[in-house]
């Protein structure tokens, strides 16, 4: 179902049990009526008074007839719900509208309509609804926030019956429900370059092939049907015959985003956390990179990716496809959590032999592409299979969060992010408070390893 899209319509709220249910929705004052009722004939039974008789069944017959007319009654209120939009970064809001519609030929009494939200979106939402004539319709709208990212369900949607008398007061619920999904925070990122080339095409890259000249342009001989003006008269002459050249099958660059999530390897929760400020730089990221018309992925350090499989070998493709893709991407940083790996082996065993674990692989990575990673705390033996990935790239930036660093203890940061340059990575340490997007145009003037760098716009 598509973002915004009614949700529930023309649904009909249940009920939780039959008439049983029905008579536990006495109010105090319809319980009271009947109480006093039962008394009032009880009274009249035994001083033999009719007319305290008729009293008492009047008081006592009341709270039932209300009872049994909400219970028929029950199954005669649609309501539908529609969310705006459905995917929001974390800190903006969403609207949520709900409509009710009376689809008996009576009138209701007073309705209370509740939604159930999660606690983290705000308080509960309430709204009373006055009389709602036959095929009456009205509507009420809220807004839900989140700092923190996550899939949030909304409902299901309840209703509040009430006669008019206020003896009795019964609970509906609908069974549909929505979802709203909180994707991290994203930053602007202006384009910057590393020096060299990565293959394919790119706004900020460029095309190997179109650096090897004309003379190595393969030609192939000449179909009817053909463009006259892509003949290749140097191989003509060469060759006696009418060549043409091949049509290209240009092949977009590739870039793939590494985002830590080792448990080991943060510390803190919240919004302001390291291991939040490594999900909302790789969601930055990956936005800017499809903008700029690279074909991109999500890899974890347990070997999983996203989009997944797919014809482009798990790299997103063009047009719609990318769109798909890079929902699918926020998505998965919607619900990213700590992994409980302690390595990094899996994501270099991924990016070594071009697939990814569990169903999320993808091919031809090796040599080829760009690779931004996420890291965070790093040991002696992490640092050293941080710096293999580095050579099956065709170029590498690392931001590393150390969680010492962030706590203002003493770090070796300075000394792992050195050994990342040794093996040509373009390293940077992050502090906390930090812009991503300070960073980022910091990476374009960082100092370059002693390997093959490559560039990216």
């Amino acid at each position: 179902m598509s973002a915004g899209a009614p949700r529930g319509a023309g649904g009909e709220s249940r009920g939780a049990g039959g008439l049983r249910a029905s008579l536990a929705g006495l109010t105090t004052r319809g319980r009271s009526f009947l109480a006093a009722g039962v008394a009032a004939a009880l009274c009249a039974y035994v001083l033999g008074q009719g007319e305290l008789l008729r009293v008492g069944l009047l008081l006592a017959v009341l709270p039932l007839i209300c009872v049994f007319a909400l219970h028929r009654t029950r199954h005669r209120v649609s309501g539908s719900r529609r969310l705006t939009p459905m995917r929001v970064p974390a800190g903006s809001e969403a609207r949520v509208q709900l409509r009710m519609e009376n689809v008996s030929r009576l009138p209701t009494g007073l309705l209370m309509l509740q939604d159930r939200v999660p606690y983290v979106l705000g308080p509960r939402p309430r709204f009373v609804l006055d009389r709602v004539e036959p095929g009456g319709r009205r509507e009420v709208s809220y807004r839900v926030r989140s700092d923190l990212r996550g899939r949030y369900p909304l409902g299901p949607l309840q209703l509040r019956l009430t006669d008019p008398f206020g003896l009795v007061e019964l609970t509906r619920s609908f069974s549909t429900y929505d979802t709203l999904t909180v994707i991290p925070r994203t930053e602007p990122l202006v384009p910057v370059r590393l020096t060299g080339e990565t293959s394919g095409y790119g706004d900020g890259s460029r095309r190997s092939l179109a650096l090897a000249g004309d003379d190595d342009v393969i030609p192939r001989t000449y179909r009817r049907g053909d463009d006259l003006r892509r003949v290749h008269w140097r191989s003509t002459a060469r060759y006696g015959e009418l060549m043409v050249r091949r049509e290209e099958q240009p092949q977009r660059s590739k870039a793939t985003v590494l985002l830590d999530t080792r448990g080991v390897a943060f510390e803190g929760a919240g919004p302001d956390s390291a291991f939040e400020w490594a999900v909302s730089g790789a969601a930055s990221t990956l936005v800017h990179l499809l903008e700029q018309g690279f074909s991109a992925r999500l890899l974890t350090d347990s070997g999983t990716s996203a989009p997944g499989n797919g014809g482009s070998g798990g790299f997103s493709s063009g047009g719609q496809e990318s769109a798909e893709a890079a929902g699918l991407m926020m998505d998965t940083l919607a619900v990213v959590g700590h992994s409980d790996g302690a390595g990094l082996t899996r994501a270099y065993d991924a990016v070594r032999s071009g697939g990814g674990h569990e169903g999320g692989g993808f091919a031809g990575a090796g040599g080829d592409g760009l690779l931004i990673a996420f890291f965070g705390d790093l040991d002696d033996v992490q640092t050293e299979v941080a710096a293999k990935m580095r050579g099956r790239c065709g170029a590498g930036v690392a931001f590393v969060l150390d969680s010492a660093l962030w706590a203002g203890r003493p770090s070796r940061v300075e000394a792992r992010v050195g050994r990342l340059r040794d093996a040509g990575w373009t390293a940077l340490a992050v502090p906390p408070g930090v812009a991503f997007g300070e960073l980022w145009r910091r990476a374009g003037n960082a100092p370059l390893g002693t390997g093959t760098s490559g560039g990216w716009g």
